[in-house]
């Protein structure tokens, strides 16, 4: 986020905790879902969010219109939250989307949180992603930003009904939104790591070649604590593919042991 929008966002989040401080696992999911769903109408409305981020007027008269849209149809703390958003200053339109859209998450994380289903959202949301990525079919499917989303979002109702916590479910469909410009593959990772973020977790993704035994994969988990200064979580991918070894990425760091890569470089340094 550009400075103006981290502000507004801070200043989004403490109103959000001023009028939620009571509010159970519940009610914060339902604030989440009327903010996600504010996201959803910037998102189909490119002159609204023009004139919500307007530099010519005022904080005070920006928050003053989306009071009077949403006012008596969206929970108060919603609006209040919401109109503290944009008062604050966006260099672009779009930046309030992705802000409203991180906000959303936010409030879905901290539902999780009062649930204390944190672990549980963060490993599922993984899962998915490896199950979407082991069915080319439905990876096609999930990620065709031209099919509507809410034939999309039916399609991954109908597959995690009652076998996942509500708020992956929830996160999933913001994943489907193109959670901050993101395909939807992109977007599920980023989800993945700020709902470990929000555990003061660093995720590392793990590719090997057969399943890591417990104790193997504690060890590695040390480590990279010990590297980042920062526990870590583990998200193990099982690919015979890489042949052996092991490869890590953390972040932007990718740490690449595998047989796969050694083969391949042998194989380029051959035909040169």
């Amino acid at each position: 986020m550009a400075s103006g929008s981290q502000q507004a966002y801070a200043d989004a989040v403490a109103k959000l905790a001023a009028g939620t401080g009571t509010a159970t696992a519940a009610q914060l999911a339902k604030v989440a879902d009327e903010i996600l769903s504010v996201a959803g109408l910037l998102r189909a409305q490119p002159r609204l969010r023009r004139a919500l981020t307007d530099p010519s007027r005022g904080g005070a008269d920006r928050g003053g219109l989306l009071h009077s849209l949403l006012y008596g149809k969206l929970a108060e703390v919603t609006v209040d939250t919401l109109a503290a958003l944009v008062a604050g200053r966006f260099s672009r339109p779009s930046e309030l989307l992705d802000t409203t859209e991180r906000l959303g998450v936010e409030v879905v994380l901290r539902s999780a949180e009062k649930a204390d289903t944190l672990a549980e959202v963060e490993d599922e949301l993984f899962r998915f992603g490896q199950i979407v990525a082991g069915s080319n079919e439905l990876a096609v499917t999930l990620s065709d930003p031209g099919a509507p989303t809410a034939r999309r979002v039916k399609l991954v109702e109908d597959l995690l009904k009652g076998k996942t916590q509500p708020a992956t479910t929830r996160l999933i469909q913001a994943a489907l939104d193109g959670f901050g410009g993101r395909s939807f593959e992109a977007a599920l990772s980023r989800l993945v790591e700020l709902t470990a973020a929000k555990r003061d977790l660093q995720v590392a993704y793990v590719t090997v070649a057969k399943p890591l035994s417990d104790a193997d994969e504690q060890a590695l988990a040390t480590k990279l604590a010990g590297m980042y200064d920062k526990p870590v979580s583990i998200k193990v991918d099982v690919d015979p593919s890489i042949i052996g070894g092991v490869s890590v990425r953390v972040g932007s760091d990718l740490y690449d042991g595998t047989i796969l890569r050694r083969l391949n470089a042998a194989r380029q340094a051959f035909a040169k």
